[in-house]
């Protein structure tokens, strides 16, 4: 069996994007031996019940990202509301408050181009329904720096801006539906059970 070249997956998601990631990570297997690192669009100062939400319809296991916390297989790391998460160059997780960047703290593009400096060619970059421009510019990156870019079809995203803001932006390898692209994420891995 191949070997699959990707280390690692970032997405981006923001209106609408609680329902896209329920649907595409309930699709994929417990053992799912690559990491997913995730920014969803939160408001400041709420505790956020993603990563339990998300958890009750996943199998991997979907956590908040903590600072410094090693990158693993098997798990979905969320962005916690009012924080940066980037992805530093011995693999860990950073969380910063640096100032926003397209209005929005955490910031899609801010997540994809550390990842896309970290991983460069292994890296696959999915971009979910949204109603702002974040995630473009990044997939933009990830491109450039030889990963996969994944873009969910704006006609079948609940916001499509942001999907079509990355399809402007970037050539993208693949415009998949949700159930597409939860297919196409095992068959990438090889099949993995």
């Amino acid at each position: 069996m191949k070997k699959c070249p990707y280390e690692a997956i970032v997405i981006g998601s923001s209106a609408g994007g609680l329902r896209a990631l329920m649907m595409l990570l309930a699709y994929l297997p417990k053992s799912y031996p690559l990491p997913i690192i995730i920014v969803q669009h939160l408001l400041d100062g709420n505790e956020s019940m993603l990563a339990e939400l998300l958890n009750e319809k996943a199998a991997i296991t979907v956590k908040e990202a903590e600072d410094k916390e090693a990158v693993q297989h098997g798990y979905a790391y969320i962005s916690p509301p009012g924080y940066h998460l980037l992805i530093e160059e011995d693999h860990s997780l950073s969380l910063s408050m640096d100032p926003r960047v397209n209005f929005s703290r955490p910031s899609i593009d801010v997540l994809f181009e550390s990842a896309a400096f970290v991983y460069e060619n292994r890296c696959i970059g999915i971009v979910l329904t949204g109603a702002s421009g974040d995630g473009s510019q990044g997939l933009n990156r990830i491109k450039a720096n030889g990963g996969l870019t994944v873009v969910q079809d704006p006609a079948t995203a609940e916001y499509s801006t942001m999907p079509k803001a990355a399809i402007q932006a970037t050539a993208v390898d693949h415009i998949l539906t949700l159930e597409q692209m939860g297919q196409f994420l095992i068959d990438i891995v090889g099949g993995a059970s």
